[in-house]
């Protein structure tokens, strides 16, 4: 994060705007609404500033910057043509530890203005970090035609009643419940839309005095394989309306960053060999969290229902008496061999999938060789690079040829993705190099990617060992 988007008040504040035209004017006009007391230097001003230098609204200085200007100002805004004087301004602000924008000059600048949207007392303001401004404000302009006009009335509703509202409910989870209760209201929107405040203040009393319900509820949400872009639409509004997350060691960091800020969020993770959270644990802790009345997501790489141990989670709820809901998601299988130009099925190659797991019960079954073994479909493994020699062996064992296409899909779906490719015989040798979380594919279909690949920039291929099998990076 480049810059840190914060919130100042200017009510008030002393702010120096060095240039007079047309630019300087922008910006001045954006100050005083914020409050700010102007001062310009410039060497003569546009009419409109000239205006306002007459009615009083902004004091002119003089035609000359000097540093003594910047003695007690609250922050500073360099605005003239002359690209000289504007380095010579920001070098005076930073040797006073000032705050100073440079118009069109980022390298210049220790503040940017973002493109705002304004329902005061709601603001947004979006930014490119200097770097596009044009991109944010067509970004401000498209969120502009999505968000009622009447925010503003809603908010100004809600600052008068949040003291009664947290006197009447003392829990930070049943006042949330509440104000999302209340803007989603159909009547509440009409009333602030139309601008009936009276109305919309006794529609709030009556909805503050009817019974709040306090039954905690769980999600059970598919994250998918790591690309926060293949999160479901539902997924992303139940990861933001829950007040705890409870995610795996397969959930990407870019999920997490949509989690919302004040959630707590519990790493219940799991790695072969490295148990971090027993599932009891977790089952306990889903029925514990709900029964205080809170929302809670179960994050889970994937889908929570492939090799996720969702069933044996809701089992738990189900005997505890917990409202329960689950929100599929793009398995690894789905997602990764996308990503990685290997299509699961295809009329010349395969015309079945099969996804298995590497990782069983102890007391499990023993898994169906020549099932696996036959020939036009694809096999696709979960959790099972360790395992590799055992499959490969398993496989060719049972007459599925050591030349059969093969690859092993690492951090599918992420930008660090890396494919390893080369035949049945050779899948010891890619599982080994392969990080973490990673996905074996078995099947001609896995020979296409030579020719589908297309997620990520380097298609550079190189030889991975001294036999056949190669690494593609994608």
């Amino acid at each position: 994060m480049d810059y840190l988007p914060i919130f100042t008040s200017l009510k008030n504040r002393p702010v120096l705007v060095v240039g007079g035209g047309t630019v300087a004017q922008r910006k001045v006009d954006m100050l005083l609404k914020a409050g700010a007391r102007v001062s310009i230097v410039a060497k003569q001003l546009s009419t409109t500033l000239q205006t306002q230098h007459t009615s009083g609204n902004v004091q002119w200085l003089g035609r000359d910057f000097s540093e003594s200007q910047l003695d007690n100002v609250y922050l500073v805004i360099a605005a003239t043509d002359d690209a000289a004087l504007n380095r010579r301004v920001f070098d005076a602000a930073e040797a006073k530890q000032r705050l100073c924008n440079t118009v069109d000059d980022q390298a210049h600048c220790n503040f940017i203005f973002p493109a705002i949207i304004d329902r005061s007392p709601i603001q947004l303001a979006i930014s490119s970090g200097g770097t596009a401004p044009v991109l944010a404000r067509l970004l401000r302009e498209k969120l502009e035609a999505l968000l009622p006009q009447n925010l503003g009335q809603m908010a100004q509703t809600a600052a008068r009643w949040r003291q009664r509202v947290k006197e009447a409910l003392p829990s930070i989870s049943q006042r949330r419940r509440f104000w999302e209760r209340l803007f989603a209201a159909p009547t509440f929107q009409h009333l602030t839309a139309t601008h009936q405040p009276d109305e919309a203040d006794a529609f709030l009393a009556e909805q503050l005095s009817a019974p709040q319900p306090n039954q905690g509820e769980v999600t059970l949400v598919g994250a998918g394989p790591g690309d926060a872009g293949l999160l479901t639409l539902k997924g992303l509004q139940k990861i933001q309306a829950a007040d705890v997350v409870l995610y795996d060691a397969l959930v990407s960091e870019q999920v997490l960053e949509l989690v919302r800020r004040d959630a707590e969020k519990i790493f219940v993770g799991k790695r072969a060999g490295n148990h971090h959270v027993r599932q009891e644990e977790t089952n306990r802790m889903l029925v514990e969290l709900a029964r205080q009345g809170k929302r809670v997501v179960r994050l889970k790489g994937g889908d929570p229902f492939v090799f996720g141990r969702g069933g044996e989670e809701l089992e738990t709820l189900k005997a505890a008496g917990i409202t329960f809901e689950v929100v599929p998601g793009i398995t690894a299988a789905l997602g990764a061999t996308a990503y990685a130009g290997i299509p699961l099925t295809h009329r010349d190659h395969a015309q079945t999938a099969m996804f298995i797991t590497g990782h069983c019960r102890v007391d499990g079954k023993t898994l169906s060789w020549s099932t696996l073994a036959q020939g036009n479909q694809t096999l696709v493994v979960y959790m099972g690079t360790i395992k590799a020699a055992e499959l490969a062996a398993g496989l060719m064992a049972n007459g599925r040829s050591g030349d059969t296409p093969a690859a092993v899909i690492s951090k599918g779906t992420l930008p660090e993705q890396k494919v390893y490719s080369g035949r049945l015989k050779d899948l010891p040798e890619l599982a080994a190099q392969a990080e973490s979380p990673a996905l074996m594919v078995i099947g001609e279909t896995a020979a296409l990617r030579q020719e589908l690949a297309w997620f990520g920039t380097a298609q550079a291929e190189q030889p991975a060992s001294r036999s056949n099998a190669t690494i593609l990076a994608a």
